[in-house]
């Protein structure tokens, strides 16, 4: 399942012109506010480098690359959730999501208008965050009603569901996102069940000034306080970029100084925030194909990303880091050296292995 990413922030805080760079979708990026107001969505290939030199070590036949969505909303204003604006609508398009990307404006270009009058990060953040907080708040009301109903035929699931949300409702009311309330053991679906968007990680992606790579200061501090990331672009440059072909793009961007694309950087930044770790599968005149899986888990969750029935019939898994095969110059190679080992369902996978899994059908 593709991982998905919603993107929030207030109106002209850059999140249509990053969305636009991060997938050459050409949604409408103007200079006014309420730009955006349908949801956009795009499915965007997550391109890593190391699988196209493992894709050509051992002779394969195309790339297949894992996706990350990318779900944008209009933009949130100072009470969205009383009906100002048009944010708070489309707020459900992204209740499904994994994490939010939070487009913050850091940059201080006169040109742009700003709903407030004025650039103020912190401001923003909390601006939109209260929003976030006030629309939980109003979701997990609702749900607690649904529930109690249920709880007081004694169902355990929803008995614990119940208590849950009643500390949920609190924490929200005193200003507090929904991940500072414990999942309780007997409701371990309550978070998912609400739809909370303060339950999700967050990127905060601090919109700068061209040729800068620095977060804020002030960003950067909220962000480590949130136990969030935080990474900066300018979305008018990565914009710009995303007109050009890649052999430019890369030329520009080195006569910026700028390291790599906003789409790698919130990418990386965003899966280090899910702890999620990248693993292949490749063979000669198959497909060589990415995928990802949470950090910690094993070769047997691994076959299940693959498919439900090579995890069903799990044998073993011959298994070899991404850049032993490719010194090795195949399996064959890695077979001779010994870094190409077996491992049972129970083998904890590393970021960058590549993995055959021997199934019965």
């Amino acid at each position: 399942m593709s991982t998905r990413i919603g993107i929030v922030g207030m109106p002209n805080a850059g999140k249509s012109s990053l969305f636009n760079a991060l997938t050459k979708a050409g949604v409408e990026a103007a200079n006014y506010p309420f730009t955006t107001i349908e949801p956009n969505v795009a499915v965007v290939p997550v391109v890593d480098r190391r699988m196209e030199q493992v894709a050509e070590t051992v002779g394969a036949s195309e790339l297949v690359w894992d996706t990350i969505d990318f779900h944008d909303i209009a933009g949130l204003v100072a009470g969205a959730h009383q009906g100002e604006g048009l944010g708070n609508r489309f707020l459900a398009n992204i209740r499904e999501t994994h994490a939010l990307v939070h487009v913050v404006r850091a940059h201080g270009d006169d040109g742009v208008i700003h709903p407030e009058g004025s650039v103020d990060p912190v401001r923003d953040i909390d601006t939109i965050e209260t929003e976030l907080i006030m629309a939980d708040l109003e979701q997990a009301e609702r749900r607690l009603e649904r529930v109690t109903r249920t709880a007081r035929g004694g169902d355990r699931v929803a008995v614990a569901e119940e208590a849950w949300l009643g500390e949920a409702i609190a924490a929200l009311q005193a200003g507090k996102p929904v991940r500072t309330v414990p999942v309780p053991a007997d409701a371990p679906n309550a978070v998912r069940d609400l739809g909370s968007l303060t339950a999700k990680p967050v990127l905060y992606v601090a919109n700068v000034d061209e040729g800068s790579e620095e977060v804020p200061a002030a960003i950067a501090a909220h962000a480590r306080a949130q136990g969030a990331g935080a990474v900066a672009v300018s979305s008018r440059i990565e914009a710009e970029l995303a007109e050009l072909d890649e052999a430019d793009a890369t030329a520009m961007r080195a006569e910026l100084g700028v390291s790599e694309s906003s789409l790698e950087r919130i990418i990386h930044g965003a899966f280090s925030l899910l702890q999620l770790i990248a693993f292949f599968t490749a063979g000669e005149a198959k497909p060589a194909q990415s995928w990802h899986l949470r950090q910690g888990l094993s070769a047997w969750h691994a076959a299940g990303e693959i498919h439900t029935d090579i995890q069903k019939g799990f044998v073993r898994a011959e298994v070899i880091g991404w850049q032993d095969l490719v010194d090795a110059g195949g399996y064959a190679g890695g077979r001779e050296r010994g870094t190409l080992r077996l491992e049972g369902r129970d083998y904890v996978m590393t970021d960058g292995d590549v993995i055959t899994v021997k199934f019965t059908p």
